[in-house]
């Protein structure tokens, strides 16, 4: 959204509007352009999950690569594993612009994009093009703003994509589509989840929900998810709320919050989910990670996995050896042998910092 390779992660680059900038490093990882992880992963950082292995549990979260037009760049530059989306059945040119807003400052991001992408059947060709790959792949899925019916929308969209990636994710915690959050209630929840279980041939589903929701709403999520055979949480998605502190002046635009000052709300909704879980279900940290402490943090928090946005538009590609780096250290540090041993061992301790 911001910068995604080191020659456009510049301040020249950031005097563009945000969503030209990202339309720009979209358009350059298509053509190739952006370096080749060369290094394999330390055997410390590998993870099992989800029936899959991962080299290393740091993904890129959906919302960067809507139509996945950027795949076979973002595969190479040393994820654990991608996720692209958000799709929706048919084109959606999302809310009008501006709809995104940088408060560098805070190091976060606002938008109000609105599930804008160019539908099903492009985002179907652009994964194709992906077999062969080297890592797990996701599918974020989502429906329109108008004309939707989400009992039939969502199973359709996971059937779409089953043949074609290693997970499909349901979105139903954006902020930027009217009564999208609604479907985090526990009847609308159990009824596309039913309808999701009769697709035949479908990969593990995992259920992405917001930051925003209530101790009690969280709770009814998790168990719903459970009984309806879903096999992870994506723990969280953009907030509404506004931490104390803000610095830009940006910072009271309508949209969804990412970054920095998501973290410490985030952090606690997945120890809180984790507890909840008690193991049935895997999780995926999301919101506020910018160094391989934060890493640790969402994996003893809960999280098999975890996802970058806002600091992977910021920094760029050097970003994710940094983390790995910087994960291993911290894994030294506390005398962790590898990743796997550290899932939710602070989650008691994490569920009440926020």
């Amino acid at each position: 959204m911001l910068s995604v390779l080191p020659a456009l992660a510049t301040p020249a680059l950031r005097l563009l509007d945000p969503e030209q900038a990202h339309a720009l490093a979209i358009r350059a990882l298509s053509l190739g352009i952006a370096p080749r992880a060369s290094d394999p992963d330390h055997p410390a950082l590998a993870v099992t999950a989800l029936g899959r292995s991962f080299s290393n549990p740091i993904g890129l979260a959906a919302g960067f690569d809507k139509n996945a037009a950027a795949g076979p760049a973002l595969l190479r530059l040393g994820f654990g594993f991608v996720e692209t989306g958000t799709v929706t059945p048919l084109p959606q040119a999302g809310n009008p612009r501006p709809r995104i807003f940088r408060l560098t400052e805070d190091r976060a991001v606002i938008n109000r994009l609105g599930f804008n992408n160019a539908g099903l059947a492009v985002y179907l060709r652009n994964l194709g093009a992906l077999s062969g790959r080297s890592i797990p792949l996701g599918a974020n899925v989502g429906i329109n703003k108008e004309s939707a019916d989400p009992v039939r929308d969502y199973p359709a969209l996971i059937g779409a994509v089953a043949p074609l990636v290693d997970y499909a994710v349901i979105n139903v915690s954006s902020p930027n589509t009217p009564g999208l959050r609604d479907l985090q209630s526990e009847s609308q929840l159990r009824a596309i989840l039913r309808a999701v279980g009769m697709v035949a041939n479908r990969p593990p589903v995992l259920v992405k929900v917001a930051p925003d929701l209530s101790r009690d709403g969280l709770a009814a999520v998790v168990e719903t998810c459970v009984d309806e055979g879903v096999q992870g949480l994506i723990v969280g998605n953009t907030t509404i709320s506004r931490p104390a502190g803000l610095k830009s002046r940006h910072a009271r635009e309508t949209g969804g919050l990412s970054g920095e000052p998501l973290r410490a709300l985030s952090t606690a909704m997945l120890a809180r989910a984790s507890l909840l879980a008690r193991g049935r279900l895997v999780l995926v940290g999301t919101g506020g990670i910018s160094t391989g402490r934060d890493i640790l943090t969402k994996i003893q928090a809960g999280a098999s996995l975890v996802q970058l946005y806002t600091a992977f538009v910021y920094h760029g590609p050097a970003l994710i050896p940094r983390l790995k780096t910087e994960l291993l250290a911290a894994l030294r540090d506390e005398r962790i042998a590898a990743v796997q041993d550290a899932i939710g061992t602070r989650a008691q301790e994490l569920a009440e910092q926020a």
